[in-house]
């Protein structure tokens, strides 16, 4: 079980903050695939995945990632400076 966390239009395209999914998943990368399959929100919100950017944890990570033992995965767009 690892909790998932969405944020701004990934929030927005799924229609919620958090869920916790029971996944089979080894990389970022197939528990994104896993989430796509569900329904056509989750399909929207991860169609261009070099639109987002992933945390394990609260750790910069990339989408080949083992997600192995990692409690959090967060999925947000890019950050800009300002």
């Amino acid at each position: 079980m690892v909790e998932v966390l969405y944020f701004a239009w990934v929030r927005e395209r799924i229609g919620l903050p958090r869920e916790k999914v029971e996944t089979s998943a080894a990389t970022v990368a197939e528990l994104v695939e896993e989430l796509k399959a569900r329904e056509p929100r989750y399909e929207a919100a991860f169609a261009d995945l070099s639109a987002l950017r992933v945390a394990l944890d609260q750790d910069l990570a990339e989408f080949d990632a083992p997600i192995e033992g990692v409690r959090e995965v967060a999925f947000f767009p890019p950050m800009t400076g300002g």
